[in-house]
């Protein structure tokens, strides 16, 4: 028995596409299972060959660390990159002295 692809599929067609293959679904994250939500990761990899009736394992959530959805915040805007870039001498003197005359 080869493996489906199920990640991508919400989890009533998850399940149903592995027992149309003889294959069972668990999911860690959800005991429950009642979840409307996309398999984002599964064990074993899709195109394995497993006996009949064996264990899918299936997430719904990357977890911590793995790049999961969620608030993003946004990012600092720049000013526009290319072009002659200097730093200006802090402000002083007299604003009106003509360079090279002080």
């Amino acid at each position: 028995m080869h493996v489906p692809k199920l990640v991508g599929l919400m989890a009533v067609d998850a399940r149903e596409a592995a027992r149309a293959h003889g294959l069972l679904v668990r999911a860690p994250d959800r005991p429950d299972f009642a979840v409307v939500d996309y398999v984002v990761r599964q064990y074993p990899q899709p195109g394995a060959e497993v006996p009949r009736a064996s264990m899918v394992y299936v997430w719904f959530d990357f977890g911590e660390g793995d790049g999961g959805g969620g608030v993003r915040e946004p990012l600092v805007p720049r000013g526009p990159t290319g072009g002659a870039q200097r730093e200006l001498a802090e402000p002083g003197g007299d604003p009106f002295a003509v360079a090279g005359s002080l």
